[in-house]
């Protein structure tokens, strides 16, 4: 088994990252993006404060915040997934009023696999990206 990186494109986020990080650092804001999500990919979505429960085409997948670095960085963990799975959302200010933010995940595949899970994984994290960047904070 290998790890293998994923990143998100850059998302200009036009709310300060202090807002950003406060909204995204609670998962129980979930319920704010709920009806955003696809049904057909994102099923039963249970969370609190900490962690999320999901199920997904690939099987159930649960998570949890494993660290906080105030207005920078959340970083989650799988406990349950087919895929053990790493995801830090980071964020920069970009002026008082915006900020970006950047997924990243990490993925412990060995070398069949990847080739299987890179595009989707790969797509997977751009759509968060890219639901999270529309977000009213």
């Amino acid at each position: 088994m290998s790890k293998s990186r994923f990143e998100s494109s850059v998302k200009a986020i036009p709310y300060a990252q202090q807002r950003v990080y406060d909204m995204l650092s609670d998962l129980n804001n979930l319920e704010k993006i709920k009806d955003k999500l696809p049904e057909d990919k994102v099923k039963d979505l249970s969370f609190d404060a900490d962690s999320l429960k999901v199920k997904s085409p690939v099987g159930d997948i649960s998570m949890h915040i494993v660290e906080r670095e105030p207005a920078k960085l959340i970083k989650m963990q799988t406990d349950n997934s087919p895929i053990p799975l790493t995801l830090w959302i980071q964020l920069l200010p970009t002026g008082e009023e915006s900020s970006k933010m950047k997924l990243t995940l990490e993925a412990e595949v060995n070398m069949f696999i990847k080739g299987m899970v890179q595009k989707p994984l790969t797509e997977g994290v751009e759509k968060i990206a890219e639901a999270l960047a529309m977000i009213r904070y």
